[in-house]
């Protein structure tokens, strides 16, 4: 797969005006007089053309930051704060019915497993076909036109005899094809933007290799703008320009993917690239920083409950340079070189080799 990232460290997306701009972003779940702040105070921007890594553990709160995007909370779950602005438009002031026209219109999302969003007993042509009818287009499609732009779109992820997959159902497919059929649904309307939770998570690597390498494909020189949730750091490095590095429901660290990856100053950042393997790891951690060849370290502890965080900072109890002050309250977001950070003691900045 080709570094998108190449050995650049400025910020592809100064000056560009968000396609996405979220503000505060607060998801919460009340079971049983127990809040889970799912997402505390997400702030994100994505603009057109680029792609966002959204970084961190299990229960990190990546997931319900993706949902919240879309307004796809149900109760328990709520959205109780914040802005989510579309291209000037905040969805969270639209009634369901704008809401739902732009839901797989403009904005789309591709899921982890596909069999859980594919109907297990309509073929790929009717889904597909359903979805381009949902959100009508003026003049309005013909019938056949609507197939040549499933076919098309089939074509697109690098599916071979589309045409004849149309005729399929879901179980008649791999997994990976499957995947590639979800993501051709997605791209069926030509979103402007693409919030994908996980979507190569379950494939192995040779297939996940070359659905990224056609995911890159798809956005090098369009406007389309994908944000990306994942725990792979490998995936991130390789795919997104930015990346936002997610515990406990905030964004503990963001900027662009070369100077977050190659020198984090975060100890939770630092501490995922430490327990990445090193034959992975060495395609964006500065040599200073990794050595070839370590030990496999690994964060102490475990992400904490979100219903009942620990006092002052989340990730103190885990932290190698927590002090007293990390007790206190939780750190405020500072900019340090043009990239946010919530850390009272950040690591040091290690000194970058070129060659």
């Amino acid at each position: 797969m080709t570094d998108s990232r190449a050995d650049q460290t400025a910020d592809p997306t100064a000056g560009v005006a968000p396609l996405l701009e979220v503000r505060g972003l607060k998801t919460h779940f009340v079971s049983k007089g127990t809040t889970v702040k799912a997402v505390d105070g997400v702030d994100l921007s994505v603009a057109r053309g680029t792609v966002v890594g959204l970084v961190g553990e299990s229960g990190s709160g990546k997931s319900v930051t993706g949902l919240s995007l879309l307004r796809l909370i149900d109760p328990p779950g709520r959205i109780v704060e914040g802005r989510i602005v579309f291209d000037g438009i905040d969805l969270r002031t639209l009634d369901d019915d704008a809401m739902r026209r732009l839901r797989g219109d403009r904005i789309a999302m591709i899921f982890q497993d596909p069999m859980m969003t594919l109907n297990p007993v309509l073929t790929i042509a009717t889904q597909m076909i359903e979805t381009l009818v949902a959100h009508p287009r003026t003049p309005p499609l013909s019938k056949s036109a609507r197939r040549e732009r499933a076919v098309e779109a089939l074509r697109r992820v690098g599916i071979g005899s589309p045409a004849e997959r149309l005729a399929a159902y879901p179980h008649q497919l791999s997994g990976g094809m499957r995947q590639r059929v979800a993501i051709a649904i997605a791209l069926l309307n030509e979103p402007d933007l693409i919030v994908c939770d996980e979507p190569t998570t379950a494939l192995d690597v040779t297939i996940q290799s070359q659905i990224l390498a056609q995911m890159q494909a798809l956005i090098r020189g369009s406007r389309l703008a994908l944000i990306w949730i994942t725990h792979d750091l490998t995936v991130v490095a390789g795919l997104a320009d930015r990346v936002a590095v997610m515990y406990a429901g905030r964004i503990v660290e963001s900027g662009s993917t070369a100077e977050v990856l190659d020198a984090p100053r975060h100890p939770y950042t630092r501490g995922l690239i430490d327990s990445t393997p090193a034959a992975a790891a060495s395609r964006f951690a500065a040599p200073a920083s990794l050595p070839s060849a370590r030990r496999l370290a690994q964060i102490p502890g475990s992400p904490p409950s979100l219903a009942a965080l620990p006092q002052g900072c989340a990730f103190r109890p885990r932290c190698v340079n927590a002090e007293d002050d990390c007790r206190n309250e939780p750190p405020s977001v500072v900019d340090p070189s043009g990239r946010s950070l919530r850390c009272f003691h950040p690591c040091a900045a290690p000194p970058r080799i070129r060659a």
